[in-house]
């Protein structure tokens, strides 16, 4: 799948472009590249200059965030994300991490995930980006008791969790994106099936995800359409075109 007609139709809603080294221009190539970006940022702190790239562009989008595995550094950041939520419709990375690295601050992870949903829920319409390593039940559970379907979108970033849960997930109303990592690991792959395809989005993750041993980067995520094709038994085209037309029903039910 190649070339710029291709490119224009992909999406990856999942990718850290403040943390290329020249965020700017990782910015650009996302627009000139014609691909719907969404830009998650780790901390409040991080909003300001990602809203003012992001806005000079079609295609890329920025996503206030204060992701779980930086809480127990920044949860007094809190008040600053509650300060810029007003301005913008996207949310992530947010989520819970309890993997061992991170168990130590899940308590204060759960606390700004509660009132992440809480102020989503309050404000209406946002969309979110959610982090649930080795936590898919706790987050489940805390987006069905504070964000119903009618006040906000939640979609799943590289969702692991089981097939029962995946299909929990579903009847939440929950979308998933999916990375060429992800699609490279066959224990996955029967979990990846179960999800239907109108709920599919893309995502790189970039640049924690790797293209030809360089850092991924948006157009890098043709990768991924090209696995879930083969996976799926789609041709490229059609599956570029099967997660945009999901990219926007989910801005419109919103």
């Amino acid at each position: 799948m190649e070339g710029a007609k291709a490119k224009s139709r992909l999406v990856d809603f999942h990718c850290h472009l403040d943390l290329y080294p020249d965020h700017e221009r990782a910015v650009q190539q996302a627009e000139s590249a014609g691909i719907f970006t969404l830009a998650v940022t780790t901390t409040p702190r991080a909003w300001p200059r990602n809203h003012e790239l992001a806005q000079k562009t079609k295609y890329v989008r920025a996503a206030l965030g204060l992701h779980p595995q930086l809480v127990a550094e920044h949860e007094a950041e809190i008040s600053l994300w509650d300060r810029y939520l007003p301005e913008t419709r996207y949310v992530g990375e947010v989520g819970l991490d309890a993997g061992p690295r991170f168990y130590k601050s899940i308590e204060a992870q759960k606390r700004i995930f509660r009132h992440v949903l809480q102020r989503c829920a309050d404000e209406g319409g946002k969309i979110l980006s959610v982090h649930s390593i080795r936590a898919s039940k706790i987050v489940l559970d805390y987006v069905e008791e504070l964000l119903p379907q009618e006040k906000g979108k939640v979609v799943l970033h590289w969702f692991t969790g089981t097939k029962k849960e995946i299909q929990r997930a579903i009847n939440l109303g929950c979308y998933f994106s999916i990375n060429s990592t992800m699609l490279a690991n066959d224990r996955q792959l029967p979990k990846i099936m179960e999800i239907p395809l109108n709920r599919i989005l893309t995502e790189t993750d970039g640049p924690f995800t790797k293209s030809f041993d360089q850092p991924a980067t948006p157009p890098d995520v043709v990768h991924a359409i090209d696995a879930l094709g083969r996976l799926l038994n789609k041709q490229p085209p059609e599956m570029a075109l099967i997660v945009r037309d999901n990219l926007r029903e989910l801005l419109t039910e919103n």
